[in-house]
């Protein structure tokens, strides 16, 4: 009962901290207003407009106009220089169709015929997919479900136009856009880089105008998608009244690993289709319609050995009993990619009292030597809703204990593994997705995308919510929404 009663009054105490610090400047400007409100109230209206009269009398007319002048001059320099919002109109997610699931049965039938030389190999593809966080209904690309796999650049290309071109016709469906409208695009997708690009096979198909700003993006790892992003905004702050359609997929055919490896099998078990539709715009008109703004990008990259990212799980025999855990060299980088990343962001989200808690923790062990655990800033105070790269079901768990978060905050991005697996860069749009369709999100909320990726490199992005957003009818959530959340076991025994 004593514990109970401290945690409560400590509760209460941390929140009457976080009030006064963060609205400090009203409280201060209570005791000189205070005084000034009850004048007013004690001198009449007449005296005080006789007041204002006299006042203004004595005043120069010049050295006022010369004031006024420059005070209108500052104003109109500060907003021409401000940069112009970027707002995210709406976007689109691939949906696969049902014929391309694989279920674990499937999967694991395919890979006792492909590695039937190599027991252990089909073992320890099994103990990561039991553990995986994978769920029964996420697909792989027809070329990936032959035996033997055929992973040609043909049939590469071939998943690239379904998955792309189907996140697009959705989402010129849902904003009315047309393909001739399109500003800039951008595409990126690492591993799969043919020529002609992946941009040029869109140009090519929906026949957009000829001074269309095309990129493609590859090799960024899992990331990409923000980068992408934060390419589409330094382009909308040059390029005034225009709109950015940003495509973000992997293409896993051509990546389909048939060797022995153990470290390279992994992405064979965790990876699936998918890909995201993005339409972001500066222009006034679509400030109304659009459903977020974009607040700030960071971007985070440590450069180095990428060793430790490709072996992301590594085996153990702890008393003769084989496990697998996550390779304490990822985590160790990914603690780092982090901590650069919040270490710029905070400041830019975080309120003045975790601001402040954190300045003191820091001064705490760095000046005065003191044995204090570094403080880990609440970013709950900032942010609504969390989008979590969903890259495995061990790097989840990391963040949600980094950071602190409840069940609630990595749902969307457990969800989204299990129901689409890991779908590289495209994940947080899935995950976003998952927000909406739960009717989760509300006017002003604001949403933190986090994003790794090989480099090794760690991505943000903040968003603000317009207005409340509606679920979608034909999004990539409406026929399982009411299914999740679901319970997802430790071990799934196959």
């Amino acid at each position: 009962m004593s514990h109970s009663s401290n945690s409560v009054k400590l509760k209460y105490l941390k929140l009457g901290y976080q009030n006064i610090v963060n609205n400090i400047l009203y409280i201060l400007l209570i005791p000189i207003m205070a005084p000034v409100t009850l004048q007013i109230f004690r001198t009449g209206h007449n005296d005080i407009i006789n007041e204002i009269s006299h006042f203004l009398g004595h005043l120069n007319l010049l050295p006022l106009l010369t004031f006024s002048f420059l005070i209108i001059f500052f104003f109109a320099l500060y907003f021409m220089s401000k940069p112009c919002s970027v707002y995210l109109v709406d976007y689109a997610c691939y949906k696969p169709p049902v014929d391309l699931k694989v279920p674990f049965s499937g999967f694991m039938k395919h890979s006792k015929i492909i590695l039937k030389d190599d027991p252990k190999a089909v073992e320890f593809q099994m103990r990561i997919l039991e553990r995986s966080g994978l769920g029964e209904e996420t697909s792989l690309p027809p070329a990936l479900r032959l035996i033997p796999p055929n992973p040609t650049l043909e049939a590469s290309r071939l998943e690239a136009e379904l998955v792309i071109f189907s996140a697009l016709d959705s989402l010129f469906r849902n904003t009315g856009l047309e393909p001739r409208d399109i500003d800039i695009l951008i595409v990126n997708c690492s591993l799969f880089s043919p020529i002609p690009s992946l941009s040029a096979m869109i140009e090519n198909k929906y026949k957009v105008r000829s001074d269309i700003r095309s990129f493609n993006l590859s090799g960024m790892g899992c990331s990409a998608g923000l980068i992408s992003i934060d390419l589409a905004r330094d382009l909308l702050q040059s390029h005034p009244n225009s709109n950015a359609v940003v495509i973000s997929t992997e293409i896993i055919t051509p990546n389909y690993y048939q060797g022995k490896e153990r470290a390279m099998l992994l992405p064979n078990c965790l990876f699936r289709m998918g890909g995201a539709a993005i339409l972001l715009s500066n222009k006034r008109r679509d400030r109304a319609r659009a459903k977020y703004r974009l607040g700030h990008v960071v971007r985070t990259h440590l450069g180095g050995d990428d060793k430790a990212y490709r072996c992301v799980y590594e085996e153990q025999d702890p008393q003769g009993k084989t496990g697998i855990s996550l390779s304490k060299d990822l985590m160790a980088i990914a603690a780092g990619a982090l901590k650069s990343n919040i270490t710029t962001l905070g400041p830019l989200v975080l309120p003045a009292s975790e601001q402040l808690h954190f300045l003191f923790s820091l001064l705490g062990r760095k000046i005065f030597n003191l044995k204090w655990k570094p403080y880990i800033p609440d970013f709950k105070q900032a942010f609504k809703h969390f989008c979590i790269h969903a890259g495995g079901r061990a790097v989840i768990d990391e963040l949600e204990k980094n950071l602190q978060l409840s069940a609630e905050h990595v749902e969307a991005s457990r969800m989204t593994l299990h129901r689409f697996g890991n779908t590289s860069s495209s994940s947080i749009w899935y995950e976003l997705s998952y927000i909406e369709a739960k009717g989760r999100m509300k006017k002003g909320d604001r949403v933190w995308q986090i994003a790794f990726g090989s480099g090794f490199k760690c991505n943000s992005a903040v968003w603000i919510c317009n207005a409340a957003v509606k679920p979608k009818a034909n999004g990539a959530w409406n026929d399982c929404i009411e299914r999740y959340p679901v319970h997802i076991p430790e071990i799934v025994k196959l």
